[in-house]
């Protein structure tokens, strides 16, 4: 009797179970069929994305932002955004499945600011320059299929490159002018793609395409050539559009990209105090320095008129006036960023203050097409490709530049900078994290990384550099690491005053310059990233604190047996996941 009696509590304590297994079970299913439903009609509206995706069903297509088109997908939209919201039951989701439904929810919104909102095809030339050199380039670029059935889908978009021209011309109004003046910098370089870099590749292609892309390549570098002069005598001129994206599509735009733990109001708050902190640190690291550096002022009896800003911006610029002279000429400098990648690899290795994957990093020029944004772009294999690691583009010093605009840059990126910069932006940079997350098994984060993570992730490695003694401790390294934190620091305060509030182009400089003790140059070159990439300047700061958040209580709870080591690996141990979950999984 007892024996049935234990059998009976156990079998309906396995069936409680199993139909809560299967309830789950079924749950995630419905999530991934809502998921798949989505992406299919997500791929098909943006199918040059598709195709670097590694997502192939689209090749022969090409994008249509034609005012039934643009319905449509908002449509879609609309309808998927309830199909996560209100026909899934997250209570029942498996935990991994619910940070993924998530996400997914914060995807579909970040659509409808796009489509509600920022309308890059109607305000925007700079979308449409990655279209068309993607379109094309993305399907000879790697070998996902024959070349055969490739050059086909090629010679398919080509021939609906055309109307696209046209679609582009009538869509776009008012942008602002730096979008315009960009997309024409970077026009040329698209030209010559399909002046020279596309014919190459139509020559390799099987016989029986060749003849059909020779065709309409024929018919599409006329309609290019003219869109160039529609950029230039038509668009540049009535280019008048506000840059600032507003204080509400703005706070939408950065709770939805930075997915943040610590109220945004709170990491303002803090901004200001770690500038003073960083500020006054660079101070006492250029003391020694000034004192024989031909100093203007007696530090242990500075002018009385001075505040302490004053007084430590005249230290610190004045050492950073001495020692900017130590740099790479021109045509070194991209050499110089790989020797740098490579020395920093080697010390990371043999402290043994991180695990490295075992891969070579691949630094190229940036091409003459996407220049004119940020200085380096890490570029990752599509989400749908189970091979290939990420590779990282470099902007080469302009052909076009002055001796005075070289000499400029050279100096802001000396020896010593460099190094920091290269840390953050090269490697480990963001090829570390964007690498991790290329591991994991959820498409959904693949598909969309937290970028605060990913680029704030670096900045600890840049410390723990320093602290080990990467440069025999030499303090003109701390010094330009102190720099590039406070550029951290300054680029958020300038992102949330340029898109929410009225800064102007001369405070915003002057901030930089004098405060940030940045060239008028790099200033420049910020102020412009600002404005036509809003929020991404956001991400390192935010992603900074969160991660100090996540450190302070991490060591509070294992005392004595915290790694630095193992908290920095545990970080992308789960891909690059929203900076709210991160921080749960991190205190488990």
């Amino acid at each position: 009797m007892k024996k049935f009696i234990l059998l009976a509590i156990f079998l309906i304590i396995f069936s409680s179970s199993g139909i809560l297994m299967f309830s789950t079970n079924v749950e995630d299913s419905k999530f991934q069929k809502a998921l798949e439903d989505f992406l299919s009609e997500y791929w098909k509206f943006y199918p040059t994305a598709a195709t670097l995706a590694g997502y192939h069903t689209y090749d022969s297509k090409l994008e249509d932002f034609s005012e039934k088109s643009l319905e449509k997908y908002h449509e879609v939209l609309d309808n998927s955004n309830q199909e996560f919201v209100t026909k899934i039951d997250k209570t029942k989701l498996s935990p991994e499945v619910l940070i993924d439904c998530e996400i997914m929810i914060d995807i579909l919104d970040l659509e409808l600011l796009k489509v509600e909102n920022l309308v890059p095809w109607e305000y925007n030339p700079l979308y449409y320059n990655e279209i068309f050199i993607n379109c094309i380039k993305s399907l000879f670029s790697k070998e996902f299929a024959p070349l055969d059935a490739r050059a086909k889908n090629a010679a398919e978009r080509l021939k609906d490159l055309l109307k696209f021209i046209k679609q582009a011309k009538e869509n776009l109004k008012t942008p602002p002018q730096l979008f315009t003046e960009t997309a024409i910098n970077q026009f040329p370089g698209i030209l010559d793609f399909y002046n020279n870099e596309l014919p190459e590749m139509i020559a390799n292609a099987p016989a029986d395409s060749q003849s059909k892309l020779r065709d309409c390549l024929a018919k599409v570098i006329p309609a290019l050539n003219d869109y160039q002069n529609f950029l230039k005598n038509e668009l540049l001129p009535r280019s008048t559009g506000n840059f600032r994206l507003g204080g509400q599509a703005h706070t939408r735009l950065l709770r939805l990209t930075l997915q943040n733990d610590i109220p945004i109001q709170d990491i303002i708050n803090q901004a200001q105090a770690d500038n003073n902190n960083i500020r006054m640190k660079m101070f006492f690291t250029c003391v020694p320095f000034y004192e024989i550096m031909d100093p203007r002022i007696d530090l242990a009896n500075p002018p009385p008129n001075l505040t302490k800003d004053q007084l430590y911006n005249e230290v610190i610029s004045h050492v950073f006036n001495r020692i900017k002279g130590e740099h790479v000429t021109k045509d070194e400098y991209i050499s110089r960023v790989r020797d740098s990648a490579a020395e920093i690899k080697e010390f990371i290795s043999k402290n043994d203050l991180i695990s490295l994957p075992d891969v070579d990093i691949d630094i190229q020029p940036m091409p003459a097409w996407s220049q004119g944004i940020t200085l380096s772009r890490t570029i990752s294999p599509g989400i749908y490709e189970n091979s290939g690691i990420p590779h990282v583009q470099v902007f080469p010093i302009s052909e076009d530049w002055d001796e005075g605009q070289v000499q400029s840059f050279l100096e802001e990126y000396n020896n010593s900078y460099l190094y920091f910069w290269t840390a953050r932006n090269v490697f480990p940079g963001e090829f570390i994290p964007l690498f991790s997350t290329g591991k994991n098994s959820s498409l959904i984060r693949k598909f969309y990384p937290n970028m605060a993570l990913i680029k704030s992730w670096p900045v600890f490695v840049e410390e723990m550099l320093v602290t080990s003694g990467f440069g025999n401790y030499d303090l003109r390294l701390r010094l330009n690491q102190l720099k590039n934190l406070l550029k951290a620091v300054i680029d958020f305060q300038l992102d949330l005053n340029i898109h929410q509030s009225d800064l102007t182009k001369d405070q915003a400089l002057r901030l930089m310059t004098i405060s940030g003790f940045q060239t008028q140059a790099e200033a420049e070159r910020n102020w412009n990233r600002i404005i036509l990439k809003p929020g991404t300047a956001t991400c390192t700061y935010v992603g900074y604190k969160e991660i100090m958040d996540m450190e302070k209580r991490e060591r509070d709870l294992k005392g004595q047996s915290f790694s630095k080591k193992e908290f920095m690996e545990k970080l992308l141990s789960c891909g690059a996941l929203p900076l709210r979950h991160l921080k749960k999984k991190i205190l488990e």
